[in-house]
């Protein structure tokens, strides 16, 4: 279903993905700069309350290969902001299909009807996961090297935006975000986002899950510093065919975010740590390339986002978690993950 508003004159940008969380913020960015925005999501970890009414909302999938081709014959997008996904990393392993249909097969679809149509630029959320075991802090000349079926999705699409840039002259660019956190973030999706995660679990007075010993590390980075530079990006001509790493420069462990978390919650630190998953232990990465290029800047301190993101979770109110009920593979899998 279709809901029609009146919206600015401008460019029309297509966002997949916008109910979710960076999509959402990203439409909001791109409606303040005057563009008109066509939101496409199926609603499985997004929500329909995250939409602007200043969008034109569509409910439906990017494996619809003729809702897609209808919504681009009728709205004939200057922009394409793929944001869509299931962007669970640790659960890919055990739903391969599901995986590569809905990060990859969908991905291409966009691709394909992009070039038809002759879109401006195509933008692409990528994942740091395309590293895979690479030492941090990795660059964006580090080759990737997934160790996960998400990560190999994602690098796959990096790979045909090449390709069909060479073949077909279509413009795009790639940010590689990571660990990003804040309002408005699925936290009642049990598989990713350990902020959102954690709060979840404190809202309901349970203790935080960690896998293995909570020493391995990431950068967690402020969906407010990361979402105007991705939507802004389309016009800078030097960033056309690059490739950004995009998020939070410094590390922390799993523990140390689980303190950070807990403090903002006003409640005590109360881990329970799990078997060790298949995962990298530290991943974090360099970004001068989108500070150079796109002006991007690590402004919020970690504390200072999660001070944020608590705010609101605690008036969002706790989510009920649901177990991902199209396991493919069960062999494996962490016990705290099974049905």
């Amino acid at each position: 279903m279709t809901f029609q508003t009146a919206q600015p004159a401008g460019a029309t940008a297509l966002v997949t993905g916008g109910a979710g969380f960076i999509g959402s913020h990203v439409a909001d960015e791109l409606l303040a700069a005057g563009h008109r925005v066509v939101v496409l999501d199926d609603l499985s970890g997004g929500f329909r309350d995250n939409v602007d009414e200043r969008a034109t909302f569509v409910e439906g999938s990017i494996l619809d290969v003729g809702l897609i081709a209808r919504l681009f014959d009728e709205h004939r997008f200057d922009y394409v902001f793929h944001l869509a996904a299931y962007a669970a990393e640790g659960l890919s392993h055990f739903i391969k299909r599901f995986n590569y249909q809905n990060n990859l097969i969908g991905s291409v679809n966009l691709i394909n009807a992009s070039v038809e149509h002759d879109v401006r630029c195509f933008v692409f959320a990528s994942s740091i996961a395309v590293y895979g075991s690479a030492a941090p802090p990795v660059s964006e000349d580090v080759a990737p090297a997934p160790v996960d079926p998400y990560g190999v999705a994602k690098a796959a699409v990096e790979q045909e935006l090449r390709i069909t840039q060479e073949v077909f002259g279509l413009p795009y660019i790639v940010f590689r975000p990571h660990n990003v956190y804040g309002e408005r973030q699925n936290i009642g999706d049990r598989y990713r986002n350990v902020v959102g995660i954690f709060m979840n679990q404190i809202l309901q007075g349970e203790p935080l899950p960690i896998f293995g010993d909570g020493t391995q590390t990431r950068a967690f980075s402020y969906i407010g510093d990361v979402a105007p530079v991705i939507a802004s990006s389309i016009h800078r001509a030097d960033a056309l065919g690059q490739v950004f790493n995009i998020g939070a420069d410094r590390p922390v462990s799993v523990n140390e975010l689980g303190q950070v978390v807990s403090r903002a919650m006003d409640v005590a630190f109360r881990p329970e740590y799990l078997p060790r998953r298949h995962e990298v232990d530290h991943v974090f990465a360099t970004h001068e390339r989108v500070r150079s290029v796109l002006g991007f800047e690590d402004r919020v301190a970690l504390e200072d986002g999660i001070a944020a993101m608590a705010r609101w979770a605690k008036g969002a109110g706790a989510r009920q978690s649901k177990p991902f009920d199209a396991l493919e593979l069960r062999r494996h899998l962490p016990p705290s993950w099974r049905p």
